[in-house]
C-alpha cells in the first residue's frame, strides 16, 4: 500500500469512528441525568407509594425509570432489594454483603451515603448491555416514608 492509499485508509477510518461516536455516547447517561432521576424517584414513592413505586422501577417498558444506561435501583436499610430496572432477579434479596469485583462493599456505601442526605459512591459494575465490568458512579438518597433509599448509576 503506498502512502496516499495509508493515508486515504486512515482519514476514511477515523471519519467512520467518529460518525458513529454521537450515537455511542448517547447512550450513556451523565451524572446530572442520575441524580434528577433520583429526585423523581424519591418525590415518586411519596405520591404513590413505596409498593407501586418500586414496581414501576422495576418495570422495563416504563421509560421514566430507565433511559440510557441510567436505572433506578431500591433497598431497604437492610440490604435487601425491593426494585431494580436492570436485573430484576435481585428483586428479595438481601445484598447487603455485596462486593463489586474490587472488594468495596456497595450496598453498605449506598445506604450510608443516602443517610447522610444523598451522595455518590463510585464502583465497578457488570454494564447492563455489554455485561463487562465498568467502573460506575451512582448517586443514593434516602426516603422518607420507607425504611430504605434509592439509587441510580453512570458508567464511566
Amino acid at each position: 500500500m503506498n502512502k496516499r492509499n495509508f493515508t486515504l485508509a486512515t482519514v476514511t477510518a477515523i471519519a467512520a469512528c467518529t460518525m458513529y461516536m454521537p450515537s455511542w455516547a448517547q447512550e450513556r447517561g451523565t451524572r446530572d441525568e442520575a441524580k434528577a432521576m433520583v429526585d423523581a424517584a424519591v418525590a415518586h414513592v411519596q405520591k404513590v407509594g413505596p409498593e407501586q413505586a418500586f414496581k414501576d422501577f422495576s418495570d422495563k417498558s416504563n421509560t421514566n425509570w430507565q433511559k440510557k444506561d441510567v436505572y433506578i435501583f431500591a433497598y431497604k436499610t437492610d440490604g435487601t432489594s425491593v426494585a431494580h430496572g436492570a436485573n430484576d432477579k435481585l428483586i428479595g434479596k438481601n445484598l447487603i454483603d455485596l462486593k463489586d469485583p474490587n472488594g468495596k462493599l456497595l450496598i453498605q456505601e449506598l445506604r450510608d451515603a443516602a443517610a447522610k442526605g444523598g451522595g455518590w459512591v463510585e464502583y465497578d459494575w457488570p454494564h447492563p448491555q455489554t455485561k463487562k465490568n465498568e467502573a460506575k458512579v451512582s448517586y443514593s438518597k434516602k426516603l422518607v416514608n420507607f425504611d430504605g433509599f434509592v439509587g441510580a448509576g453512570v458508567y464511566r
